[in-house]
Protein backbone atom coordinates (compact mmCIF):
# COMPACT_ATOMS: atom_id res chain seq x y z
CA UNK A 1 0.00 0.00 0.00
CA UNK A 2 2.68 2.12 0.33
CA UNK A 3 3.76 1.46 -3.43
CA UNK A 4 0.44 2.50 -3.81
CA UNK A 5 0.58 5.54 -1.90
CA UNK A 6 3.89 6.48 -3.81
CA UNK A 7 3.30 6.09 -6.99
CA UNK A 8 -0.71 7.99 -6.53
CA UNK A 9 1.87 11.18 -5.18
CA UNK A 10 4.16 10.60 -8.06
CA UNK A 11 1.46 10.52 -10.26
CA UNK A 12 0.12 13.70 -8.83
CA UNK A 13 3.11 15.45 -8.54
CA UNK A 14 4.07 14.61 -11.97
CA UNK A 15 0.90 15.89 -13.42
CA UNK A 16 0.82 19.16 -11.35
CA UNK A 17 4.07 19.75 -13.15
CA UNK A 18 3.52 19.38 -16.37
CA UNK A 19 -0.35 21.41 -15.78
CA UNK A 20 2.12 24.17 -14.34
CA UNK A 21 4.47 23.71 -17.15
CA UNK A 22 1.20 23.81 -19.47
CA UNK A 23 -0.38 27.10 -17.36
CA UNK A 24 2.94 28.44 -18.04
CA UNK A 25 3.07 27.95 -21.47
CA UNK A 26 -0.53 29.10 -22.08
CA UNK A 27 -0.23 32.16 -19.99
CA UNK A 28 3.66 32.94 -21.99
CA UNK A 29 1.75 32.48 -25.49
CA UNK A 30 -1.26 34.70 -24.30
CA UNK A 31 0.78 37.55 -23.00
CA UNK A 32 2.83 37.31 -26.74
CA UNK A 33 -0.78 37.54 -28.37
CA UNK A 34 -0.93 40.51 -26.45
CA UNK A 35 1.92 42.59 -27.16
CA UNK A 36 1.41 41.47 -30.61
CA UNK A 37 -2.01 42.59 -30.71
CA UNK A 38 -0.79 45.78 -28.62
CA UNK A 39 2.35 46.46 -30.79
CA UNK A 40 -0.11 46.01 -34.33
CA UNK A 41 -2.66 48.37 -32.97
CA UNK A 42 0.28 51.38 -32.10
CA UNK A 43 1.49 50.63 -35.73
CA UNK A 44 -1.91 50.70 -37.16
CA UNK A 45 -2.21 54.16 -34.65
CA UNK A 46 1.19 55.74 -35.98
CA UNK A 47 -0.10 55.14 -39.93
CA UNK A 48 -3.29 56.62 -39.17
CA UNK A 49 -1.28 59.55 -37.22
CA UNK A 50 0.81 59.93 -40.43
CA UNK A 51 -1.63 59.75 -42.89
CA UNK A 52 -3.50 62.47 -41.14
CA UNK A 53 -0.58 64.14 -40.81
CA UNK A 54 -0.17 64.23 -45.16
CA UNK A 55 -4.22 65.04 -45.26
CA UNK A 56 -4.06 68.27 -43.33
CA UNK A 57 -0.41 68.74 -45.07
CA UNK A 58 -2.69 68.88 -48.29
CA UNK A 59 -5.73 70.53 -46.98
CA UNK A 60 -3.53 73.55 -46.20
CA UNK A 61 -1.21 73.28 -49.58
CA UNK A 62 -4.90 73.82 -51.37
CA UNK A 63 -6.26 76.55 -49.39
CA UNK A 64 -2.91 78.30 -50.03
CA UNK A 65 -3.42 77.33 -53.97
CA UNK A 66 -7.35 78.89 -53.32
CA UNK A 67 -6.11 81.74 -52.04
CA UNK A 68 -3.35 82.26 -54.36
CA UNK A 69 -5.97 82.55 -56.86
CA UNK A 70 -8.15 84.65 -55.29
CA UNK A 71 -5.48 87.16 -55.13
CA UNK A 72 -4.78 86.94 -58.78
CA UNK A 73 -8.36 87.16 -59.22
CA UNK A 74 -8.78 90.26 -57.24
CA UNK A 75 -5.44 91.99 -59.07
CA UNK A 76 -7.19 90.98 -62.38
CA UNK A 77 -10.19 92.74 -61.65
CA UNK A 78 -8.80 95.47 -59.75
CA UNK A 79 -6.80 96.22 -63.22
CA UNK A 80 -9.52 96.00 -65.34
CA UNK A 81 -11.70 98.42 -63.27
CA UNK A 82 -8.85 100.86 -63.17
CA UNK A 83 -8.68 100.41 -66.94
CA UNK A 84 -12.42 100.79 -67.31
CA UNK A 85 -12.98 103.66 -65.53
CA UNK A 86 -9.93 105.20 -67.85
CA UNK A 87 -11.42 104.22 -71.16
CA UNK A 88 -14.46 105.61 -69.94
CA UNK A 89 -13.34 108.90 -69.21
CA UNK A 90 -11.69 109.52 -72.33
CA UNK A 91 -15.02 108.08 -74.11
CA UNK A 92 -16.96 111.08 -72.07
CA UNK A 93 -14.18 113.74 -73.56
CA UNK A 94 -14.33 112.41 -76.57
CA UNK A 95 -18.16 112.55 -76.55
CA UNK A 96 -18.02 116.25 -75.14
CA UNK A 97 -16.04 117.15 -78.55
CA UNK A 98 -18.09 115.66 -80.90
CA UNK A 99 -19.44 117.99 -83.43
CA UNK A 100 -22.73 116.58 -84.49
CA UNK A 101 -25.27 113.78 -83.19
CA UNK A 102 -24.23 111.54 -85.61
CA UNK A 103 -20.81 111.63 -84.61
CA UNK A 104 -21.33 111.41 -80.96
CA UNK A 105 -23.70 108.46 -82.28
CA UNK A 106 -20.72 106.94 -84.09
CA UNK A 107 -18.05 107.91 -80.91
CA UNK A 108 -20.68 105.97 -78.39
CA UNK A 109 -21.17 103.18 -80.54
CA UNK A 110 -17.56 102.65 -80.84
CA UNK A 111 -16.85 103.04 -77.48
CA UNK A 112 -19.23 99.89 -76.43
CA UNK A 113 -18.49 97.80 -79.14
CA UNK A 114 -14.80 98.40 -77.32
CA UNK A 115 -15.87 98.37 -73.88
CA UNK A 116 -18.03 95.04 -74.61
CA UNK A 117 -15.22 93.35 -76.28
CA UNK A 118 -12.74 94.26 -73.22
CA UNK A 119 -15.48 93.08 -71.20
CA UNK A 120 -15.30 89.64 -72.92
CA UNK A 121 -11.39 89.48 -73.09
CA UNK A 122 -11.29 89.99 -69.31
CA UNK A 123 -14.02 87.71 -68.54
CA UNK A 124 -12.35 84.94 -70.49
CA UNK A 125 -9.17 85.41 -68.81
CA UNK A 126 -10.44 85.36 -65.05
CA UNK A 127 -12.08 82.19 -66.46
CA UNK A 128 -9.24 81.02 -67.46
CA UNK A 129 -7.50 82.49 -64.60
CA UNK A 130 -10.09 80.89 -62.20
CA UNK A 131 -9.75 76.92 -63.73
CA UNK A 132 -6.57 77.12 -63.29
CA UNK A 133 -6.76 78.26 -59.44
CA UNK A 134 -9.84 75.33 -58.59
CA UNK A 135 -6.82 72.67 -60.32
CA UNK A 136 -4.68 74.35 -58.53
CA UNK A 137 -7.02 74.09 -55.36
CA UNK A 138 -7.44 70.23 -55.71
CA UNK A 139 -4.57 68.55 -56.94
CA UNK A 140 -3.10 68.09 -53.36
CA UNK A 141 -6.64 66.76 -52.29
CA UNK A 142 -7.13 64.57 -55.29
CA UNK A 143 -3.63 63.03 -55.07
CA UNK A 144 -4.31 62.37 -51.56
CA UNK A 145 -7.59 60.70 -52.19
CA UNK A 146 -5.85 58.54 -55.39
CA UNK A 147 -3.30 57.51 -52.39
CA UNK A 148 -5.83 56.45 -50.12
CA UNK A 149 -7.29 54.42 -52.99
CA UNK A 150 -4.05 52.89 -53.53
CA UNK A 151 -3.36 51.50 -50.13
CA UNK A 152 -7.17 50.45 -49.95
CA UNK A 153 -7.06 48.69 -53.09
CA UNK A 154 -3.29 46.97 -52.09
CA UNK A 155 -4.74 46.29 -48.37
CA UNK A 156 -7.55 43.49 -50.17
Amino acid sequence: MADAAETVKKTVEQTAAKAKAQAGSIQAAGAKAFREGVDKSVASLSELNAHGKKNLEAVVESAAAAQKGAEALSQQAVAYSKKSWEDGVAAAQSFSQARSVQELFELQTNWAKSAAEAYLAEFGKATETMTASVKDSFKPINERVSAAVEQFQAAR
